[in-house]
């Protein structure tokens, strides 16, 4: 029980550096509107009608708030899930309603999905097991849409920061369990492996890391490791390589192949909330495998993206680029 106890706390200690950097970065950009105006929606029955707190599970976060458009007609819409950011441990669904409106405007079913956030009340839940409470609760979506007169013949999922970890392991591992053909995926900022080489460096300057010191005591990493994983991992499994394995199942970018989904995503070169390198293995693991995508770095920013208009107005194009050309919403 000590133990157990010690591994929590380590873990309140080093998870909660994402929660801390959200709230000083005061929001992820893609969920604002800093383009004055030019994503905005003005929300009312002409553009849809949002149907909130449906559950999508047994437990006490499984909710979802739906989307739908004002259109009821076509024959078939597409599903925009979008997953809120926090650090695994904060957030809600709530806090993206100005994207959920801007995908409803452009036509789609739009959905944002809570998961059990990792707390003292919670020390249970992990990055994976947030995962799967998004795989399962993908079919109570589509059911509801399709009770409402939406039938759901393809789907896109998104988010940002803790959102886009859970977004992209839904798109690259659990897609072909998904009820409707997942086409694509984008977000920002969000941890896309764990690379003990990448982590060890938040903080420093991107382009010159520091090396790794086999003297150094890694069990703070080895705990945070753990402790999103759902799963014991020592500083010995970090020096022999053994851990990899250990966090394939919340590591993104290790379940990507030539088939995986096209991909749009956003990172800050001066993130210390998350591994910037990580990113990196994210668009070198696409490259590899001839994935269609599009990596935006944002050269001056941190995990906020709030130093770069200039690119973010860049990330919302290609957005918009993706879900025209692999989303249509006619």
């Amino acid at each position: 029980m000590k133990k157990r106890k010690g591994r929590v706390m380590w873990g309140f200690i080093y998870v909660g550096a994402f929660l801390a950097a959200f709230v000083i970065s005061a929001v992820v950009k893609m969920t604002a509107d800093p383009l004055g105006g030019k994503y905005a929606v003005h929300w009312d029955d002409s553009v849809g009608t949002v149907y909130t707190d449906l559950a999508c599970g047994e437990g006490e976060a499984n909710k979802f708030d739906l989307y739908v458009p004002a259109d009821s007609t076509r024959e078939a819409y597409g599903l925009a899930v979008y997953l809120h950011p926090g650090g695994f441990t904060g957030g809600d669904k709530s806090g993206d309603a100005e994207m959920l409106q801007w995908l409803c405007a452009r036509g789609y079913v739009a959905a944002g999905i809570n998961y059990t956030l990792f707390s003292e009340a919670n020390p249970q839940a992990n990055v994976y097991t947030q995962s799967v409470e998004i795989r399962d609760s993908i079919p109570f979506v589509i059911a509801e849409a399709e009770k409402l007169g939406y039938r759901i013949d393809k789907m896109a999922v998104a988010g940002g920061s803790a959102g886009h970890t859970l977004a992209m392991l839904y798109a690259y591992r659990d897609a072909g369990e998904a009820p409707v053909p997942v086409k694509m995926v984008f977000g920002a900022v969000g941890p896309s492996c764990f690379y003990l080489e990448d982590w060890i460096n938040m903080g420093a300057d991107p382009d010159h890391p520091n090396p790794i010191d086999p003297n150094e005591d890694y069990s703070g990493i080895a705990e945070l490791f753990g402790v999103m994983a759902g799963k014991e991992i020592t500083a010995d499994m970090l020096a022999t390589g053994a851990y990899l394995e250990q966090v394939k199942d919340i590591s993104a970018a290790m379940w990507i192949d030539e088939n995986s989904v096209p991909t749009v995503c956003a990172y800050g070169a001066w993130d210390r909330a998350q591994a910037f390198g990580a990113s990196a293995r994210l668009d070198a693991a696409l490259t590899e495998h001839g994935v269609p995508h599009e990596y935006i770095v944002f050269e001056h920013s941190g995990h906020g993206l709030q130093n770069d208009t200039a690119q973010y107005d860049r990330y919302m194009e290609k957005v918009c680029e993706y879900l025209d050309r692999y989303m249509p919403a006619g």
